[in-house]
């Protein structure tokens, strides 16, 4: 199965679409056992989204490959092998297990820092020690990847953002880069945060600004008689490079939407649709 399971509406009120908040618990354990017998077994979490490790914890992680994410390290952290240790022993208590599949960091640029190597070596040791199998970066665009490639920085896994609108990880080599380097990939953001799925009276004002790019994607939409959770879905779901896609799901039925659009084809998409506007596609820049 190459989805994944995304998390952060299990810890935190998260997404341009999201109406009703934070997912309570009993509908995670919902979602985690529907998402199981659907064949989804890779579950993305991170230790910035609140109280997600710790109702997956409370659900039950058996079965489960579990990546997680270290936040950003403060300047008053001095003795990095701790910090980084401490990190993880607190998501194994929440999570409830012994060992994760992935550890990834959320800020992975501060390898370029002072104390970059030193955490690399700490996250290589959690790998020899067996407490983790895999480790990587979470980027925000492949800018940060080249930086990171040339310092010699090399991940068992990179996850960053691709979808219909922010094409960059393609287009800019990185994508096929990856591959032939034998590095997991995993996307992220295949809906850009919901804003893909609604429909254009529902859509925040805020992205008027972009009108004429959502008008080709209404019109494509309403030419080939598919949704946007189809096309956008679908769009992903075709590139073979791409290892695993991360989706976030407010509810049971939600992912029963995604699982059944997984299985309907998508048409060639339009170039205008493809954009690097930064103010556009990543949405820690909207300013709504």
């Amino acid at each position: 199965m190459k989805l994944a399971l995304g998390t952060v509406q299990f810890g935190l009120d998260y997404g341009v679409a999201n109406t009703i908040g934070q997912v309570d618990k009993n509908e995670v354990k919902k979602i985690l056992t529907f998402a199981k017998q659907e064949g989804i077994n890779t579950l993305d979490t991170a230790i910035g989204y609140g109280d997600s490790e710790k109702y997956l914890g409370q659900a039950g992680m058996d079965g489960w490959n579990v990546i997680t994410k270290l936040p950003e390290i403060k300047a008053e952290h001095s003795d990095i092998d701790f910090w980084v240790n401490s990190q993880i022993n607190n998501s194994l208590l929440h999570l409830n297990v012994l060992s994760v599949s992935g550890v990834l960091l959320h800020r992975p640029l501060q390898l370029l820092e002072k104390n970059g190597l030193r955490l690399w070596s700490s996250l290589e040791d959690l790998k020899e020690r067996g407490i983790v199998k895999k480790v990587g970066f979470s980027v925000y665009e492949p800018d940060d990847l080249d930086k990171l490639w040339e310092a010699g920085f090399l991940p068992d896994i990179v996850q960053a953002p691709y979808n219909i609108f922010d094409q960059r990880l393609k287009d800019s080599g990185w994508l096929s880069k990856l591959n032939s380097n034998k590095i997991e990939v995993h996307t992220r953001s295949v809906f850009l945060q919901g804003l893909l799925l609604m429909s254009s009276d529902k859509r925040p004002k805020y992205f008027s600004k972009w009108n004429n790019i959502f008008d080709e994607w209404d019109l494509w939409l309403k030419i080939n008689n598919i949704s946007g959770i189809e096309a956008a879905l679908n769009f992903v779901l075709s590139e073979d490079l791409i290892d695993k896609i991360i989706v976030g799901v407010d509810s049971k039925t939600q992912l029963s939407e995604i699982i059944s659009a997984s299985k309907n084809y998508t048409s060639d998409v339009p170039k205008i649709l493809n954009t690097a506007d930064d103010m556009l596609i990543n949405p820690s820049l909207w300013d709504m």
